[in-house]
């Protein structure tokens, strides 16, 4: 069974970072787009940001600049690193996997101004 086990989230002032991490358990990873969605109250899950098997990377142009997805092989791992982080990123946090379309179970992240 493919799992995805989000952490990192949590609270921080405006103008902080954050970093967070998404293992994944299952079939070949390596191969594998994977990408971070995140979900405000009242909003639409939008995607932040994703990353092929091949290390292309894309953006939602809000976070651009901002944010950097990443991942380690060797680990099984996604990560995101958020920097200069903002009150409208306040969310939650999803993990994707798109070869078995698989979610995360999601992870706070709440920006204080």
């Amino acid at each position: 069974q493919v799992q995805l086990v989000e952490s990192g989230g949590g609270l921080v002032q405006a103008g902080g970072s954050l970093r967070l991490s998404c293992a994944a358990s299952g079939t070949i990873f390596s191969r594998d787009y994977m990408a971070w969605y995140r979900q405000a109250p009242g909003k639409q899950r939008e995607l932040v940001a994703g990353v092929t098997g091949g290390g292309y990377t894309n953006y939602v142009d809000s976070v651009r600049g901002r944010f950097t997805i990443s991942r380690d092989n060797a680990k099984n791992t996604v990560y995101l690193q958020m920097n200069t982080l903002k009150p409208e990123d306040t969310a939650v946090y999803y993990c994707y996997r798109g070869s078995t379309a698989s979610w995360g179970q999601g992870t706070q992240v709440t920006v204080s101004s």
